[in-house]
């Protein structure tokens, strides 16, 4: 979808993929909110009475948004309604040319779940998923939880490749490629990963 999408509608929707942010409030971005040397996307303007944000995200998305045209203080002057319309328009084309109805389906929110959903099912850590949508109230998160057991009952039984740290060069080596620390015992450190 998102490489199938004009430009901005794909930075757009890859800001949406990596972020969560909502369409509104991603249409409120100013260029001001991007940090390329740090690669980082800002929240200053929350909907729902969300609280602000900061956001690491890919290099290609940053390269990607670097590219755009720089006429306005925003991103995307545009409007909801507009951008909208452009992806309900870009999902069908796709649909029809991939014979794959379920592309209809996708909108800008569709996006800000899946992101949810795999936070949580990458970190089993229900408040840092909370604090990455940048909700206030812990049951609007609560959802994820439910969405994730549905999708990943099946496939994921709870198993973990776990290793030791003995040194601090351990323990970065071990973060570096995907594992979490656990917590410490006899003088070492237990780290673990999602097999």
């Amino acid at each position: 979808m998102i490489n199938g999408a004009g430009k901005n509608l794909g930075i757009a929707l890859l800001i949406a993929k990596e972020t969560a942010l909502r369409v509104g409030e991603i249409i409120r971005l100013q260029w001001t909110d991007i940090d390329p040397e740090k690669n980082l996307i800002l929240m200053n303007s929350p909907e729902k009475r969300s609280n602000p944000g900061a956001y690491k995200v890919s290099h290609e998305l940053i390269s990607r948004t670097m590219s755009l045209p720089k006429r306005h203080e925003k991103l995307f002057p545009t409007t909801v309604n507009s951008i909208t319309a452009r992806l309900r328009n870009t999902r069908k084309r796709l649909a029809k040319k991939l014979e794959n109805p379920r592309l209809r389906k996708i909108t800008f929110h569709t996006l800000r779940h899946w992101k949810a959903t795999m936070l949580y099912h990458k970190t089993r850590d229900i408040f840092y998923v909370k604090d990455f949508l940048r909700h206030r109230d812990i049951r609007n998160t609560m959802i994820y939880i439910n969405v994730e057991r549905m999708l990943f009952q099946n496939s994921d039984n709870g198993e973990f490749h776990v290793k030791v740290a003995k040194t601090l060069n351990e323990a970065c080596d071990l973060i570096k490629v995907g594992f979490e620390y656990v917590t410490d015992m006899d003088e070492v450190k237990l780290f673990r990963k999602r097999k």
